[in-house]
Order: C-alpha cells, then structure tokens, then sequence
C-alpha cells in the first residue's frame, strides 16, 4: 500500500513537471472605426504594436479578456507617435493561450494596427 501511494505521487510530480506545453490561439475579431475611407485620400506609413500578458497560477492572478486587451490596445496607441494626418486603421487583436502545465497558464495578447496618413 505505502509503495502504491508513493508511486502515485512520484508519477504526478513527474508529470507536472514534464516540458509538455499546450497553445490555445484565438482571433478576437478587430475593432470599426467611424471613418469611412472612400477615396483614395491617405496612404500608409507603418504599422504599431501592442502586447499585453497575464500569468495565472492555479488558476489565480492576471486580468480579464476585456482589461487584456484594452491594455494591448493602450500599449499599441504609447508605441505610436501619431501627427496631426496620421490615424490607426484595421486595429486586430490577437489572443493565445500558452498552458505551460495545468497550474501555470500564460495568455498574451497582441494588438497591430496600420499607420495611415491622410494626403
């Protein structure tokens, strides 16, 4: 019986801490701006970028799917130095899910967006 139970423990550890991992990746659709671009009035200049993590362990910790991506969205528009004929068009957010073993989970969240200028 004592062999059984020490055995079992040996094979949990064993498996929690094998370097197995689990990506989960998700389009979470992309934002609509008001600005309807029917001429061809701009031109595009670049791209930004914007990412935002959150680590959970056992379960607990980092932020919700909403506060993850509006601080990828807010990061994104820091990184970016807009002037006065430029705007961010095509805003996408990007979700994955990085399961580490079942008590570690990370999920980053990537933003990107093109750079336009207006002419």
């Amino acid at each position: 019986m004592k062999k059984s139970v020490i055995i079992s423990v040996a094979i949990l550890i064993a498996m929690s801490l094998n370097s197995c991992g689990v990506t989960a990746t998700s389009f979470n659709g992309s934002s609509e701006t008001k600005l309807v671009l029917k001429e061809k009035n701009f031109h595009v200049v670049g791209q930004a970028y914007g990412e935002a993590k959150a680590v959970y362990v056992l379960g607990i910790g980092g932020l919700s799917k909403k506060a993850l991506r509006a601080n990828a969205i807010d990061e994104l528009s820091r990184n970016v130095k807009l002037t006065g004929s430029q705007a961010l068009a095509n805003i996408t957010i990007h979700t994955s899910v990085k399961m580490i073993t079942p008590l570690y989970i990370e999920v980053v969240c990537d933003a990107t967006a093109n750079v336009i200028e207006f002419d």
